[in-house]
């Protein structure tokens, strides 16, 4: 199968930043639509086996403590869309330079970017979480009794001590870690959609890959992700708050991919806020309303992401590193 659109001989593709992404000329329609449908199409049928299996709350039990739902979605859920990546660019002929080039970590010359990918999401997410626990003073609980409730009786452990520790394992070994879950997503989201729609415009492309990513969580939220079952409006408002937080997020891991030109700070990026995204619940009270936070997925939580990513949409030269003077001399 061939591209939709081809480029003339005579044609000049746009100017690129060195280490950027390889961007189409023009934009290649029926490549971002076979990519889509592979990526959705094998993640909801994944959906629906663990729907029909149980559900995430019922089901079957595995070796080691893990479910059947817990494995399908780390593994054919998650990595769907590095799967729909591999199978686009097989079924059109595109070749692999190009997954060559996201794959390659562009070091030392992206060193920022893998840094601000680190540490950004637990900044962002620390200050989203005090944003939640001001909106709802009611939730913090300074006793730590959810923290409390999940020591053994005999423990040496403190509350405050695991916190640190959960502190300190989020800044540090749970990026690298969740590095390795969040590349099944990223390699597909970023590293091949996101060049695909770069022809529509960055800022465009940017929004519109952060809706699609957001739509395809659709199915694991409507049984009980992210956000539990019985909130107000269930299942259909948390599919939008996820919508919103994966535009707001997404917009961040575009970012750290376009500086960088390689998948791989937004996979760390990715993972980092993976890391830190549960944090909030060891201060709140048990069993809080997720819509709103404490978690990264929350609405409110979210509202540092969203605001940077207005920031970083206002000026062209943020999402096109074609135009930053900085990034084009690195």
């Amino acid at each position: 199968m061939s591209s939709s659109a081809t480029q003339s001989p005579s044609s000049t593709p746009p100017a690129t930043a060195p280490g950027s992404l390889s961007r189409p000329h023009t934009f290649e329609r029926r490549r971002v639509l076979l990519f889509v449908a592979l990526a959705f199409g094998v993640a909801w049928a994944v959906g629906g086996l663990i729907a029909a299996t149980g559900g995430l709350r019922n089901s079957p039990p595995l070796a080691a403590g893990f479910s059947l739902a817990t494995v399908l979605l780390a593994t054919g859920y998650m990595f769907a869309p590095a799967l729909a990546h591999v199978l686009t660019r097989l079924l059109t002929g595109e070749g692999i330079d190009g997954a060559r080039r996201v794959l390659r970590p562009n070091l030392p010359a992206a060193i920022r970017s893998y840094l601000l990918a680190w540490f950004a999401p637990a900044g962002l997410t620390v200050v989203g979480v005090g944003l939640y626990f001001a909106v709802f003073p009611g939730q913090f609980d300074p006793t730590l009794s959810t923290v409390s409730n999940l020591l053994p009786p005999e423990t040496p452990l403190s509350p405050e001590l695991l916190v640190g520790v959960q502190l300190l394992a989020a800044l540090t070994i749970g990026p690298a870690i969740n590095t390795l879950f969040a590349f099944g997503e990223e390699f597909g989201w970023r590293g091949y959609l996101l060049p695909k729609l770069l022809p529509l415009g960055p800022r465009v492309a940017v929004l519109v890959l952060g809706v699609v990513w957001g739509v395809w969580h659709w199915p694991v939220i409507a049984m009980g992700y992210n956000y539990g079952v019985g909130y107000p409006g269930a299942p259909w408002i948390g599919m939008l708050a996820m919508v919103w937080m994966t535009t707001a997020t997404g917009t961040f891991l575009a970012w750290v991919t376009l500086r960088s030109g390689s998948v791989w700070p937004a996979a760390l990026g990715h993972g980092a806020i993976n890391a830190v995204g549960g944090v909030g619940v060891l201060l709140s009270r048990p069993s809080p309303t997720l819509l709103f936070g404490p978690t990264v997925t929350g609405v409110v939580v979210v509202v540092p992401w969203a605001v940077l990513a207005v920031w970083l949409s206002l000026a062209p030269e943020r999402l096109d590193p074609a135009l930053d003077p900085a990034t084009a001399a690195a």
